[in-house]
């Protein structure tokens, strides 16, 4: 079946600052969280479990401080996404390049005249950007000073950077989005809100909490947004991925909807306009109790998005029974238990193409707004051979598969903006610090220990990648 797609959708590929710009230091940039980070799978994972540590650790290397070094490099970067075919960039930006210490009085210039060139480097290559205004970026000054989300003075900082950014580029960017991955609070809370923890503090209370200023925060973005351009389209981000039932238990499909529940609850904020019917016993159970004011509500009610964005790498799997709950594995920050019915990534990751129709579905009966699918990928370890050439046949297999069932949901009746697979250019792993761990159709020469020459070669999947765009998605 032909012209499923929309002829006006918008292919293109996803970077983040943090995991791809390097240059930690330059234009009078103050510190991201990623800058403390050290790679390495088992010695970022503990970093990422306590910052007050981190902050205080030498770890000697740290992979984001030069990354793949974009920043110096962009333009040959977006050079290489122009001849793929990009009708847009997802990328973000760095709040501490603008805000070094995040309560700055005035912005940096010059790190806004970095983003001024970049944006219009993609404009001129007739690349739509698409921007993130928050992606795992709250500058580290506001943890050590405030202890980050936990402090409602965020509110005020953020939404005057959003002011700073809406201003700028009017009329240059119409696709933003306010926080990256706002779930992601309650399972990296060092990156996903910039929070440390007091010895005997209620975790679940700091979380919840911190979670509620984003959310009041990304409302008063969204009223800026609007107020400054009526084009402007302001969305939410979620780290997506249905959960399955692991048995058709009755208690195991109640834990799977506590679960599913779990995820959606800041997208219901954020596209409903209120917390949801269940939140009062879900939070009560935890033993949180969130403070809100009346004027919040209001904002909430009165500022919803204007789109869904997501990400999905893989489905998840939950059981009731405590005993099968003990053979959980790790995932991209969510546990898991292996779903015998599907393969695994070389990082152990639950590969499901139909489970990315299945979200699709679920996102857009739960919202009935347009969805934009921001990040999905297969992290692999990819092979130069001799002759320079890098057959990633696997990784164009991952992608065939979940364009398909993309395919599918578009024909279910979803409403889909675009597409930009994560990583369309090798960059530092968020979760492992590993550049190992590669994603793109571009290769870039450097490895985990930080050596290499930094230079781009096309993978197999680049030409199939060209070749799906320049079809309309009609040729997998």
């Amino acid at each position: 079946m032909k012209n499923i797609i929309p002829k006006n959708f918008l292919w293109g590929g996803a970077i983040a600052a943090n995991q791809c710009e390097g240059a930690y230091l330059d234009g009078g940039k103050g510190l991201s969280p990623v800058d403390i980070l050290p790679g390495g799978p088992k010695i970022r994972r503990e970093a990422l479990a306590d910052a007050r540590k981190t902050m205080e650790t030498d770890y000697g290397y740290y992979p984001s401080h030069v990354s793949i070094d974009f920043f110096h490099r962009f333009k040959e970067d977006i050079a290489l996404f122009k001849e793929m075919g990009f009708k847009c960039l997802r990328t973000s930006i760095c709040w501490a390049r603008i805000f070094p210490n995040g309560d700055d009085l005035e912005p940096n210039e010059e790190g806004l005249k970095f983003y001024d060139a970049l944006i219009d480097e993609l404009i001129k290559n007739n690349i739509e950007p698409i921007i993130t205004i928050n992606h795992f970026d709250t500058p580290l000054e506001l943890t050590k000073k405030y202890g980050g989300w936990k402090n409602k003075k965020l509110i005020e900082f953020y939404t005057k950077y959003c002011e700073v950014l809406f201003k700028r580029y009017k009329e240059k960017v119409k696709y933003w989005m306010t926080f990256n991955e706002i779930n992601m609070i309650l399972h990296i809370p060092s990156f996903g809100g910039g929070l440390v923890f007091e010895e005997g503090e209620n975790r679940k209370q700091v979380m919840y909490q911190g979670a509620h200023h984003q959310l009041v925060a990304s409302a008063i973005a969204t009223k800026i947004g609007h107020e400054i351009d009526s084009e402007n389209k302001i969305g939410c981000m979620l780290a997506a991925g249905t959960v399955y039932p692991n048995t058709c238990n009755p208690k195991d499909i109640l834990a799977t909807q506590d679960a599913n529940r779990e995820n959606y609850f800041f997208i219901d904020v954020q596209s409903r306009g209120e917390y949801p019917s269940y939140s009062k016993r879900m939070l009560k159970e935890l033993g949180v109790s969130i403070e809100i004011t009346e004027d919040e509500k209001k904002l909430l009610k009165e500022n919803t998005v204007d789109y869904i964005g997501f990400s999905y790498y893989s489905s998840r799997l939950r059981s009731a029974d405590p005993e099968v709950m003990k053979n959980i594995k790790s995932g991209n920050a969510f546990a898991t238990i292996a779903n015998p019915y599907l393969k695994e990534s070389e990082w152990g990751w639950t590969i499901d193409p139909i489970g990315l129709r299945i979200t699709m579905n679920e996102l857009y009966d739960r919202y009935e707004k347009p969805l934009f699918i921001v990040e999905n990928g297969l992290g692999a370890i990819d092979k130069v051979e001799e002759d320079g050439t890098i057959n990633d046949d696997y990784r164009i297999d991952y992608l065939r598969q979940h364009i398909e069932q993309m395919k599918e949901g578009i024909k279910d009746g979803v409403d889909l903006i675009g597409y930009t697979p994560w990583g369309c250019i090798d960059l530092v792993s968020a979760g492992t610090g590993q550049m190992s761990k590669r994603y793109g159709f571009i290769y870039v020469d450097k490895d985990d220990n930080g050596e290499g020459t930094l230079k781009r070669f096309k993978k197999k999947s680049f030409d199939w990648y060209k070749n799906v765009i320049a079809t309309n998605g009609d040729n997998l």
